[in-house]
């Protein structure tokens, strides 16, 4: 079995196509459970990786989709958004909430409605890959498309990610 006949990875590529018959599901030979893994599988900006990040906010869960390059501000979720309480959801969260498992969390198709955040620094890349319910599989899409297709509301909800800037150039 590839990973394109995993239900999550089908379950992804229904919905892109629905949206757009272009948008395709893509298996890469390397792994792309991290942003950093995936940059270097797809020989592109780390920026271009979009995070799909589960939090618990006050009481309910919450999709960010942030910039691979960048982390998640709980300071400024917290102020942005007037949530008083925001932590990450375990793995087994994760799973019951999308359906996906940490590393392919795909900002499309999960099986429990979720409100949808956008990082607004993905908007500095003309095309992002995002994970498609699995590990090595994502799919190429722009920025309008990715919140056309998740009805996401962009918002200033992230840092630098320090610590990727000194591995990066060490």
């Amino acid at each position: 079995m590839t990973p394109k006949d995993k239900e999550p990875v089908k379950r992804v590529e229904k919905i892109i196509k629905e949206y757009d018959k272009s948008l395709s599901v893509s298996v890469l030979k390397t792994s792309a459970r991290t942003a950093p893994e995936a940059a270097i599988s797809l020989n592109c900006d780390v920026g271009a990786i979009v995070k799909s990040l589960l939090f618990k906010t006050d009481s309910k869960y919450a999709l960010f989709l942030i910039a691979g390059d960048k982390k998640a501000s709980l300071k400024k979720i917290k102020k942005n958004l007037k949530f008083s309480d925001v932590s990450m959801a375990s793995a087994d969260e994760v799973k019951s909430v999308t359906g996906y498992t940490i590393g392919g969390v795909s900002p499309v198709g999960h099986i429990k409605n979720v409100d949808i955040y956008i990082d607004y620094s993905l908007e500095r890349f003309n095309f992002l890959f995002a994970a498609a319910g699995h590990p090595n599989c994502i799919f190429k899409i722009s920025f309008l498309d990715l919140n056309k297709i998740t009805k996401g509301i962009t918002e200033d909800i992230t840092e630098w990610n320090n610590q990727l800037y000194l591995i990066i150039f060490y």
